[in-house]
C-alpha cells in the first residue's frame, strides 16, 4: 500500500468519525428552532438529545464481533449508508416521537459503523511511529468534530431550517463512502470463534434498561417504573458478566477489570465525558437564549473550543512522552476542570472575553484527555486483550454521553425552575410554558419583563451546573493520575504477558471486540 493511499485512507476514516462527533454536538444549537416547530415536551428534548447513545452504546459490542466476522471495511460501508439514510429520516421529522425513532435509528447505524475505523488505522499503518501520528490525528478528529458542531449547526440554520442539520450528513457520508471504497483495505479476524447471540442481547438487556432508569429517576423521581427497569438492567449484567466468564470466546473479557490501569481508566473516562457532555448540551442553549446571539453568533462564538482541540494534537504525543499517558491524562483533565471553572466566571461575567478563555483551555484539556486515554486502555493489557478493552471503554464512552446529557440536563433543569421568579400572576398555561424551559418561557413570554428573570434563572443553573462538572473533572482526573501508568503496565499474575504501548496491531482469535476501536475516539 503507497504512503499516499494509506494517508487518504486515514483522512477518510477520520472523516467518519468528525461527521459522528458533529452529529453528536450540532442537534443542541438546533433546540429552540426544533422546539418551535415540535413542541416537544423538557423529556422528549432529553431522549432528542441521548436516544443516539443509549442505541448505540447498547449495541457497541454485538456490531463490534460482527465487524471481525463479515470484515470491518465492510460493516463500516454498511454503517456509512444507513447513517445517511437514518439523517434524513430525522431531517423531515413531522414530530417529536418521529425524531426520537430517527435518533435512535443513527444510533443503530453509529454502531455498525464506529467498531471498524480505529482497527482499520491500526492496520493501515502497522509501525509505531506512523501509527502514533496517525491516531493522534483521527482523535483530533474525533474531539474536534465534538467541538465543530455548534459552528456547523449555526452556519446551517442561520440560512436553513433545523431539519438541515441532519441533511449535510448526506453528501458528507457520500463522500465517505466513495473514499473508503476506494482507498481502505478489508481486515477481519481469521478466527473470531463462535458467535454468542444470548450474551448479544443480554449486553442490550443490561445497558438500555438501566440507563434508562437513570434518565427516569432523575427527570419525574424514583418510582415503580424506574426501580423495575434498574432492576431488569442488573439482572441482565449479572446473567451477562456470569456468562462471560464461563465462554471460551466471551463478547468481553470482564478479568480486564481486575487491571486498575484498565478500570482506572474507563471510570476517569465515563466521569470525564459525563461532566463534558451534559454542560456542553446547555452552553448552545445558554449563548441563544441568553445571550441573545444568533444560530451562527453563537457557534463562532465556539469555535476556540474547536481549534484548541484541533490544534492540540500538535503537542498530544509530546506531551504524553514527556508524562507519560497516566499523568498526561491526569493533568488534561484537571486543565479540564480549570477551563469549566473559567466559563462558569464567564457565564456570570458581561462581555465575551472569560467565556473565550475559558473555551480555549477547555479544548486544550479535553484534545489531550481524547489521545491520552485511546493509549492508556490500549496500553493498560495485553495485546491480545486490546480489542475486548477497547469494546468496553467505548461501551463506557457511550454511556457517559448519555447519563451526563440527562443527569446534568435534569439537574440544571431543576436549579433553573428553583431560581425562577414569582410565575403567580401569569395564566396557567404561561406558567406551565416557563417552567418546562427556557426554549418554550422566550416563546410564550414575549415581551414579558419576567423573561429577563427566566434567562437570569437559567444563567445562575449554568452557573452551578458548570461548577459540579468542574468537581467530577477533577475527580476523573485524580484517578487517571493515581490509576494510570506513566507507560506499559508490566505483566501482572494470569496475563498472558505485558501490555504493549497503544497502537500495537493484533487480535487474538476468538476475542470478542478484535476491533481494536478506541475509548474516546467515537464521539457523539
Amino acid at each position: 500500500m503507497t504512503n499516499g493511499r494509506r494517508w487518504g485512507a486515514l483522512a477518510a476514516l477520520t472523516l467518519a468519525v468528525t461527521l459522528l462527533a458533529v452529529d453528536g454536538t450540532v442537534l443542541a444549537l438546533a433546540v429552540p428552532a426544533l422546539t418551535a416547530d415540535l413542541s416537544p415536551t423538557s423529556n422528549q428534548l432529553l431522549w432528542i438529545g441521548d436516544v443516539y447513545s443509549f442505541a448505540l452504546a447498547g449495541l457497541l459490542i454485538s456490531m463490534g464481533t460482527l465487524a471481525d466476522r463479515i470484515g470491518r471495511k465492510r460493516l463500516l460501508l454498511l454503517g456509512v449508508t444507513g447513517f445517511g439514510a437514518a439523517s434524513l429520516l430525522a431531517a423531515f421529522a413531522p414530530s417529536a416521537g418521529w425524531l426520537i425513532a430517527a435518533r435512535a435509528l443513527l444510533g443503530v447505524a453509529g454502531a455498525t459503523l464506529m467498531p471498524s475505523t480505529l482497527s482499520l488505522v491500526r492496520n493501515i499503518f502497522p509501525e509505531p511511529r506512523p501509527r502514533t501520528r496517525a491516531i493522534a490525528i483521527w482523535s483530533a478528529g474525533a474531539s474536534g468534530g465534538a467541538a465543530l458542531g455548534p459552528l456547523v449547526g449555526g452556519v446551517l440554520l442561520e440560512h436553513f431550517w433545523w431539519g438541515s442539520v441532519f441533511v449535510i450528513n448526506v453528501p458528507i457520508m457520500l463522500l465517505v463512502l466513495l473514499a473508503v471504497a476506494a482507498l481502505v483495505p478489508e481486515s477481519r479476524d481469521p478466527a473470531p470463534g463462535r458467535f454468542d447471540p444470548v450474551s448479544a442481547l443480554l449486553s442490550v438487556a443490561a445497558i438500555v434498561p438501566l440507563v434508562w432508569a437513570i434518565k427516569h429517576a432523575a427527570h419525574s423521581g424514583a418510582n415503580t417504573a424506574s426501580l423495575t427497569a434498574a432492576l431488569l438492567g442488573l439482572a441482565a449484567g449479572t446473567w451477562f458478566v456470569r456468562r462471560q466468564r464461563r465462554l471460551t470466546t466471551p463478547l468481553i473479557d470482564v478479568t480486564l477489570f481486575a487491571r486498575p490501569a484498565f478500570s482506572g481508566t474507563v471510570a476517569a473516562s465515563v466521569i470525564a465525558i459525563f461532566a463534558f457532555s451534559g454542560l456542553l448540551f446547555f452552553f448552545s442553549q445558554y449563548l441563544q437564549l441568553v445571550r441573545g446571539y444568533s444560530p451562527l453568533q453563537a457557534g463562532l462564538r465556539e469555535l476556540p473550543l474547536t481549534l484548541a482541540s484541533i490544534a492540540v494534537v500538535l503537542i498530544a504525543v509530546r506531551v504524553m512522552n514527556r508524562l507519560g499517558v497516566g499523568r498526561a491524562l491526569g493533568l488534561s483533565l484537571l486543565v479540564t476542570a480549570a477551563g469549566f471553572a473559567v466559563l462558569t466566571a464567564g457565564e456570570g461575567a458581561s462581555g465575551y472575553t472569560v467565556l473565550a478563555v475559558g473555551l480555549v483551555v477547555i479544548g486544550l484539556g479535553v484534545g489531550v484527555a481524547f489521545t491520552a486515554a485511546t493509549d492508556a486502555v490500549l496500553a493498560s493489557v495485553p495485546p491480545q486483550r486490546a480489542g475486548s478493552a477497547s469494546a468496553v471503554s467505548e461501551m463506557a464512552y457511550e454511556l457517559g454521553v448519555a447519563t451526563g446529557i440527562a443527569l446534568l440536563g435534569t439537574l440544571h433543569t431543576v436549579l433553573y425552575r428553583a431560581s425562577l421568579p414569582d410565575l403567580s400572576t401569569l395564566p396557567t398555561n404561561v406558567r406551565n410554558a416557563v417552567t418546562e424551559s427556557l426554549a418554550t418561557a422566550t416563546q410564550a413570554l414575549h415581551g414579558n419583563t419576567l423573561l429577563d428573570g427566566a434567562r437570569s434563572a437559567f444563567a445562575h443553573a449554568m452557573e452551578a451546573t458548570s461548577l459540579v462538572a468542574a468537581a467530577l473533572l477533577v475527580v476523573a482526573g485524580a484517578l487517571a493520575w493515581r490509576l494510570v501508568p506513566a507507560g506499559p503496565e508490566p505483566s501482572q499474575p494470569g496475563n498472558p504477558g505485558p501490555a504493549e504501548p497503544a497502537g500495537v496491531d493484533s487480535a487474538q482469535p476468538g476475542s470478542a471486540g478484535a476491533h481494536d476501536s478506541g475509548a474516546w475516539g467515537q464521539r457523539v
